[in-house]
């Protein structure tokens, strides 16, 4: 039996973009056991798909503040025994930055990685093996494919990705349904969609007796949830949540709005009808990837911002029993 550790650490649209791979390399070596080496953050990704037979998580975001603490060095010293006790046949680096290949260089087993050409950061390649070029103009969840179909020598699939996670973890709420998740936290302000806009589109939503529930994570996202939901009748403010038990109400959605956030990608990675706003970044290399099992729609661009209405029109393309008159 072949075994295989993937090196993924972060962020948590990188490690969504990340897991269709899995589906593919089982697809010719059925029996592998993969392993999964992620920032302990992201660790609930991984963990939800049946074929990860181990996630190794790791903590270099704290790390890396407290590096001069016994603890930390305690903790590294315990990842690079647990790292090199265990062989592997492939360790596949698909993050392709210097955190990421300075510990694949600790693992036991043939290093595959990017070449210095294809490497988001070149001198990561130093640290491999097995080198691979692999063009980075393409969407990121085909790049990731077309580096593990090097690693192991098979053709490049030219089918939609299969994300395989399944969210079941037991969440205590209850919700009116239908509703529509919208995912309106991100990680810096310009990739915000207008408060405007979310009220705009609760209103269109309550029209088709739909409701719109919000997941928040910081102070400022339970604020702006907060505005949204003060506004609108058919709105809900979610407590706050682990990325799994998120996953459980994502999975439980009609569909999915969000902005340029990791949790539109788990929208669409949990096989649920996704649109993703773009205000300040373009989606045409990490764009929302829809998989094989529900659709995706990216809108709007760098300097652009698509309307609530122009996201409901996109909702009632793809989602059954919405009155496309409204």
């Amino acid at each position: 039996m072949l075994k295989l550790l993937i090196v993924k650490t972060s962020s948590l649209g990188d490690v969504i973009h990340n897991l269709p791979i899995i589906a593919d390399i089982l697809t010719h070596h059925p029996n592998i056991e993969i392993d999964w080496l992620i920032e302990a953050s992201f660790a609930d990704i991984p963990k939800m798909h049946p074929a990860v037979n181990h996630v190794i998580p790791i903590a270099l975001r704290r790390w890396r503040k407290s590096l001069f603490s016994k603890k930390t060095w305690q903790e590294i010293s315990h990842v690079k025994h647990q790292l090199a006790s265990q062989h592997y046949d492939i360790v596949l680096d698909t993050q392709s930055l210097l955190k990421s290949a300075f510990i694949t260089y600790f693992t036991n087993g043939n290093k595959h990685g990017f070449n210095k050409d294809s490497a988001r950061e070149p001198l990561a390649s130093i640290f491999y093996d097995i080198k691979h070029q692999v063009s980075r103009t393409q969407q990121a969840v085909a790049l990731n494919r077309a580096l593990a179909a090097k690693a192991f020598a098979y053709e490049m699939p030219n089918t939609l990705p299969v994300y395989g996670i399944q969210a079941n973890t037991p969440v205590n709420i209850s919700l009116n349904s239908p509703y529509i998740v919208g995912l309106h936290g991100t990680s810096r302000d310009s990739k915000l969609w207008p408060i405007a806009q979310w009220i705009d589109l609760g209103n269109l939503l309550a029209k088709q007796q739909r409701n719109l529930v919000l997941p928040w994570a910081s102070e400022a996202e339970l604020q702006r949830a907060n505005q949204i939901a003060n506004t609108l009748k058919n709105a809900t403010v979610l407590p706050k949540l682990s990325i799994a038990e998120l996953a459980t109400i994502i999975s439980k959605a009609e569909a999915a709005v969000g902005v340029d956030t990791g949790l539109s990608h788990l929208a669409a990675a949990l096989n649920l009808p996704t649109i993703a706003i773009y205000t300040d970044t373009d989606p045409a290399l990490t764009g929302v990837c829809a998989g094989a099992f529900a659709p995706a729609i990216n809108l709007g661009g760098i300097d652009q911002l698509p309307t609530a209405a122009e996201a409901f029109q996109a909702l009632t393309g793809m989602t059954k029993g919405f009155n496309q008159q409204v």
